[in-house]
């Protein structure tokens, strides 16, 4: 269980879309403080909110926020974009360019905030992935988001001994800039926003944010042909 009253948190791409929805959960859930990233940050109303500028795919700039936010309880990993989505269409630059944000970027974070974690008596990291981190069929995202996930279940093994919780969310459509474009239902960002926010509360491994989600984690021990997102 991590205690989130009181604690300092750090959600990358912050300021936009689930990660703004994530930043808002937290401050109702009483946190002394909140750095919101972004490429180009905005001033927030709420004292209690650093807006920091950062590009996850430069190890500089990422390096620059772990100087800044010694502080941090709790890591929120939620930086990506959607880009790639078939393979064969998709220069390998453009699918390369996924990874480093999404994957690399990530792991970036991660390795750059472990020790500030360790030293603040643990806290917890969370992976904001995707259901499609089990589902075949788009592109370079989707195969950005499997391997986020495998990335999460390695770092929840290597931050074991430090007390830190690592935390892997999961989620279909929701409602952000990112899906404006689709006709499609989608989750409303506030309920997914407390849903991650309660899992970290708990102690949760994993947090599985709609139906959709829960049936196809389900469905993993079946038929890989049933995997498929189209």
């Amino acid at each position: 269980m991590v205690n989130i009253k009181g604690s300092t948190v750090v959600v990358t791409g912050g300021q936009r879309g689930l990660g703004k929805a994530i930043v808002e959960e937290f401050l109702e859930r009483g946190v002394a403080k909140i750095y919101a990233t972004a490429r180009t940050p905005k001033p927030s109303e709420d004292p209690r909110v650093v807006g920091l500028e950062l590009d996850v795919t430069n190890p500089d700039s990422v390096a620059a926020l772990a100087a800044l936010a010694t502080d941090a309880d709790i890591v929120i990993n939620n930086a990506g974009v959607l880009a790639a989505r078939k393979l064969l269409a998709s220069d390998i630059d453009e699918v390369r360019a996924v990874f480093e944000t999404n994957y690399f970027g990530a792991l970036r974070v991660a390795q750059a905030f472990a020790p500030i974690l360790a030293d603040n008596g643990g806290g917890a990291l969370v992976d904001i992935s995707s259901v499609l981190s089990w589902l075949a069929g788009s592109g370079g995202y989707g195969d950005s988001k499997a391997a986020i996930w495998s990335l999460t279940n390695s770092l929840r093994i290597e931050l074991e001994k430090q007390g830190t919780l690592v935390t892997g969310v999961h989620l279909g459509y929701t409602e952000t800039d990112m899906t404006s474009g689709l006709d499609v239902p989608k989750n409303d960002p506030r309920d997914v926003a407390r849903q991650i926010v309660d899992g970290i509360e708990r102690g949760d491994a994993e947090v599985l944010a709609d139906d959709m989600t829960r049936y196809f984690k389900a469905a993993l021990s079946g038929p890989v042909e049933a995997l498929r997102a189209s």
